[in-house]
């Protein structure tokens, strides 16, 4: 229903920072809690962040605690992923999705998700 497409990815030294946007098409998104997601090669696609409707509640991810936020604009129908303090670890095509459910955690498995978008590359060199 909802489409989702993620921008802002690339190449960054380790310890720099990148800002990751995700355009929502077709529905609004106020009604979803959204999701970060990231999958590096030759291993599974992992939960990175999570954020309620209304953008009250986080949850993250231990490895990106601290370094990671995410938030929202639904009336820009947009999400965000901020990543500060970045990693050669952080290195991954990074997903955002969607999903509705009574609690944020129940969208910290990809099998959870309902609507996912196509990925953008982070690269962090060491």
């Amino acid at each position: 229903q909802v489409q989702l497409v993620e921008s802002g990815g690339g190449l960054v030294q380790t310890g720099g920072s990148l800002r990751l946007s995700c355009a929502a098409s077709g529905r609004t998104i106020s009604t979803y809690i959204m999701a970060w997601f990231r999958q590096a090669p030759g291993t599974e696609r992992e939960f990175v962040a999570v954020i309620s409707w209304s953008g009250a509640s986080t949850y993250y991810a231990d490895s990106v605690k601290g370094r990671f936020t995410i938030s929202r604009d639904n009336a820009k129908n947009t999400v965000y992923l901020q990543m500060n303090s970045l990693k050669p670890e952080d290195t991954a095509v990074y997903y955002c999705a969607a999903g509705r459910a009574p609690s944020i955690v129940e969208l910290t498995t990809p099998q959870r998700i309902n609507s996912w978008g196509q990925g953008t590359q982070v690269t962090v060199s060491s």
